[in-house]
């Protein structure tokens, strides 16, 4: 539901590209859009970092919207984390969290 959905102010979305309402847009989805099934294979993995600390490390995102992604991890696993060089790092081994919540969001993964 949108914030203004049924008042004289309400918008609907319109496609960034054509300009033209979402509902009547033909225009062709991008590689890698979450309109597309995720078709991408994830890479998970454990690394070390200095002073001892362990970071769970996600590669393998391409096209899609990095911080969001970053942001919802970081709630589903309650840890911090942030994103270098197209890879997610989540602090912490949170290697199976971190796998289950990919899989609900329907991507998939490879530790």
């Amino acid at each position: 539901m949108r914030l203004f959905e049924g008042t004289p102010f309400d918008r609907p979305p319109r496609c960034e590209r054509c300009g033209a309402l979402e509902t009547e847009c033909e225009c062709p989805t991008q590689a890698g859009s979450p309109k597309d099934g995720r078709s991408q294979v994830l890479r998970l993995s454990v690394e070390k970092r200095r002073k001892g600390k362990w970071v769970t490390v996600v590669r393998g995102l391409v096209g899609e919207d990095l911080s969001g992604l970053l942001s919802w991890l970081k709630t589903a696993c309650g840890a911090g984390g942030t994103v270098k060089d197209g890879v997610l790092e989540i602090q912490g081994e949170q290697n199976e969290r971190v796998a289950e919540v990919l899989t609900e969001l329907g991507y998939r993964v490879k530790k």
